[in-house]
């Protein structure tokens, strides 16, 4: 009989991924360890030896994609993730966290600082499945895309951040694209997208310099990324072709769905 766990496993990789921990040289604080290539098993498996099982043991739980598309831009703290994601729980939050960083899925890094500071950070795991948010956004726009519903928070900014998996565009599009989102309360949020080889990139930081600058209200935004896909109340700076390809990829997307409906 053979021993199955001595067969070598098609597409593994030869190293396992390192997550960054508390104690690195590199940064203050923080230390590299390894992550297993293979995650503990959950507490409520499915059960089946499959990958698509697999993976849905890890990334199958409610909130745990929202969680990784909200931390597309950068690293966030725990009271950020909280804003982004209303209707989770703090103790919901905290054990969903706990889990993914004992997945390798997340990082978490303490800093001394006063009051203390706790960053959660995607692993390469986790960036890996981004493609996979973008198809999953590509599919609601098809089949689930609408108007804001009664109840439902719009955050411009939950949208943005699906970019680097749901948009694909032309060869050389270049530059990055500022979004300013001007908040019925008077806030002001900024998202900046970079574009090179046909990918997207976002942080959420004013742009130095961006090579385009498209700002407006919530409402406006809405109109633009919903599925009336109208860029016209949305103030455009800077190269407006830039901005008109980038926005329009989302457009393009929740088109699609009024076609198909």
């Amino acid at each position: 009989m053979q021993n199955f766990h001595s067969l070598p496993t098609p597409g593994a990789r030869s190293a396992a991924p390192t997550a960054t921990l508390p104690g690195d040289a590199s940064h203050p604080g923080v230390v590299s360890r390894p992550v297993s290539h293979v995650p503990p098993p959950k507490r409520h498996p499915y059960d089946q030896w499959s990958p698509d099982a697999r993976a849905l043991d890890l990334v199958g739980d409610k909130w745990t994609l929202l969680i990784i598309r909200d931390l597309a831009s950068g690293p966030r703290r725990f009271v950020e993730l909280q804003r982004t994601l209303p209707g989770i729980s703090t103790e919901q939050l905290r054990s969903r966290l706990n889990r993914m960083v004992a997945d390798g899925l997340l990082t978490r890094q303490r800093f001394r600082e006063v009051p203390p500071r706790v960053d959660y950070e995607l692993t390469e795991r986790s960036r890996e499945l981004m493609p996979v948010v973008g198809a999953l956004a590509r599919w609601g726009y098809d089949w689930t895309w609408s108007a804001p519903r009664a109840g439902e928070r719009v955050d411009i900014g939950a949208i943005l951040r699906v970019a680097p998996g749901l948009l694909q565009l032309p060869a050389g599009v270049e530059g990055t694209v500022e979004c300013l989102v001007q908040a019925d309360d008077g806030s002001e949020r900024h998202h900046l997208l970079t574009v090179a080889g046909g990918r997207v990139a976002i942080e959420e930081r004013p742009g130095d310099r961006p090579d385009a600058r498209v700002a407006g209200s919530t409402a406006a935004w809405v109109r633009a990324l919903g599925p009336e896909a109208g860029l016209d109340a949305l103030e455009v700076s800077g190269n407006r072709r830039l901005a008109e390809v980038v926005l329009g990829a989302f457009a393009a997307a929740a088109t699609r769905a009024v076609a198909a409906a």
